[in-house]
C-alpha cells in the first residue's frame, strides 16, 4: 500500500501547477491532466499580494518571482478627470508586515515560475474532463478521449466553467456581473513619467482603471472595467481594439488617455462570479481555485486564494495520511470562511469603486482620506486583513489560521 495517496489534478493553470507542486514537496504521487496542448498561460498582469507570495515562499519560487516581477511602491487611489489622490497605502514595508512582499508580475510569467517545479512528465496534455465518479476507495476522472484516471482523490482546479464542480453539484452558469473588463500590457523599456511607479487606481462613475508595471518597469498593465448592460462571452481572448477602449474611456485624465494611445493588443471580457458555497467536496472529488469561488478582481485575489488553497489543501492531506475524508473538512474548515468572505468584498468593491454621482464619490473619497489619517495600511482598499492571512500557519485538526490570527 502506497504511504500517501495518489492525487489527480483537473485543470493546469496557476492553481493546478501551484497544488502540484506543493504536493510534490511533501512527496506525493501526482497526476495534473490539462486541456490545453502544454504548460503555458495567456493573459496579462497580475498583483500577488503578500498572502500569496508567502506560499511561493515555501516552494523556494520568490526570487524568480522578484526577478520577473516589479515592486511597487504604494496603492494610490486617484480621481479619474483630476487625479487627485485620494488615498495611498505604502507597500515597501510589505516585507516586515507580512513576510512577504506585493508584487506586479506577468501572468505568463508567473504560470511559468510555479510549472517549473512540476515536471511535464507527471501532466497529460490536450485532454479534456468530461466528468468524475466515486468509487469505494477512491475517484474516478473520464476525458474526452476515452480515458479514464483512478486516484485516492480527484481535484477540479478547472476554472470558472469547471467540468469536475458541474459534475458533483449540477450545471450552473456563473452570473454575469454587468462589468466588461478591458486587459492590456503596453510595452514602455522603463517607467514613464505618465505612468507612476505604483498600483495606481482611477475611479470614475461606473467604472474605474487599474495600471501598473510588470517584467521588471518594462512594460505596463491595463485593467480597464466599465459597466455594461451587454452580455460578454468570459474569456481571455476576445478581441478588442484601441478605438473601442479610448471611446469606453474618453474623457479620463491625460495620463490614462497617454498611457491608452500606445496600447496595440487589447482584449476583453465579461466579468462572472458566483455566490459562497457551503462545500466544496463529495466523497474522493474537491474542488479548488475559481472552480471553488471565483471571484471579481476587485480584491486582486483570483490566483492569489488558488496558491493559499493549494498550500492548506497539501498540508492537510500530508498530515492526515491516507484519511482523505479528514483531510477535506479540514481543508474545508480554514478555505470556507476565508474565501466566502473574499468573494463578497470583491463583489463589494465593485460597487464603491464605480459610485455614480459625484456626491458619492466625494464622500467615498473623504472617508478614504480620513482612514489614511489613521493608518495608511487600513485606507482604500481595505486589504490589511487579507495580506495579512498565512497559509503556512495552518494545521490539521487545529483553529483555523484566521482564528489563530484574531
Amino acid at each position: 500500500m502506497r504511504s500517501k495517496p495518489r492525487i489527480g489534478i483537473v485543470g493546469g493553470g496557476i492553481g493546478g501547477v501551484a497544488l502540484a507542486g506543493c504536493l510534490l514537496q511533501r512527496g506525493f504521487e501526482v497526476r495534473l491532466f490539462e486541456r490545453a496542448g502544454g504548460f503555458g498561460e495567456i493573459g496579462a498582469g497580475i498583483q500577488m499580494t503578500p498572502n500569496a507570495v508567502k506560499v511561493i515562499k515555501t516552494l523556494g519560487l520568490l526570487d524568480r518571482m522578484l526577478e520577473a516581477g516589479f515592486l511597487p511602491q504604494a496603492l494610490v487611489g486617484r480621481n479619474w478627470r483630476t487625479a487627485r489622490e485620494n488615498f495611498r497605502t505604502p507597500l515597501i514595508d510589505c516585507p516586515t508586515l507580512y513576510d512577504a512582499p506585493f508584487i506586479h508580475i506577468h501572468r505568463a510569467d508567473l504560470h511559468a515560475i510555479l510549472a517549473s517545479v512540476v515536471p511535464e512528465s507527471i501532466a497529460t496534455f490536450g485532454i479534456g474532463c468530461t466528468g468524475v465518479r466515486q468509487e469505494p476507495n477512491g475517484a474516478v476522472a473520464t476525458f474526452d478521449d476515452g480515458s479514464e484516471f483512478e486516484a485516492d482523490l480527484i481535484v477540479g482546479a478547472d476554472g470558472v466553467r469547471s467540468a469536475v464542480r458541474a459534475a458533483l453539484f449540477g450545471p450552473e452558469a456563473p452570473r454575469f456581473t454587468g462589468h466588461m473588463c478591458y486587459r492590456a500590457v503596453v510595452p514602455v523599456g522603463g517607467p514613464v513619467d505618465f505612468v507612476a511607479p505604483e498600483a495606481s487606481f482611477w475611479f470614475g462613475p461606473k467604472s474605474h482603471v487599474v495600471t501598473y508595471y510588470v517584467r521588471g518597469g518594462k512594460a505596463v498593465n491595463i485593467v480597464a472595467v466599465a459597466e455594461t448592460s451587454e452580455w460578454v462571452e468570459e474569456s481571455w481572448n476576445a478581441p478588442s481594439s484601441r478605438s473601442e477602449l479610448l471611446n469606453a474611456f474618453q474623457g479620463w485624465h491625460r495620463n490614462v488617455e497617454t498611457l491608452f494611445q500606445r496600447v496595440d493588443t487589447v482584449y476583453k471580457w465579461g466579468l462572472f462570479d458566483r455566490d459562497p458555497m457551503t462545500g466544496w467536496s463529495k466523497g474522493r472529488v474537491t474542488l479548488m481555485g475559481d472552480a471553488a469561488h471565483p471571484m471579481l478582481p476587485f480584491l486582486s485575489q483570483g490566483a492569489a486564494m488558488a496558491i493559499e488553497d493549494a498550500y492548506v489543501l497539501a498540508a492537510s492531506l500530508d498530515g492526515h495520511g491516507r484519511d482523505v475524508p479528514a483531510a477535506l473538512r479540514d481543508y474545508e474548515r480554514e478555505r470556507l470562511p476565508r474565501t466566502s468572505r473574499v468573494q463578497l468584498e470583491a463583489r463589494e468593491r465593485g460597487r464603491t469603486y464605480h459610485l455614480p454621482s459625484p456626491f458619492a464619490q466625494a464622500k467615498r473619497d473623504f472617508v478614504y482620506w480620513l482612514r489614511g489619517l489613521i493608518n495608511p495600511q487600513a485606507t482604500g482598499i481595505q486589504a490589511n486583513w487579507v495580506y495579512e492571512y498565512d497559509a503556512r500557519r495552518f494545521r490539521p485538526g487545529v483553529a483555523a489560521a484566521s482564528e489563530l490570527a484574531a
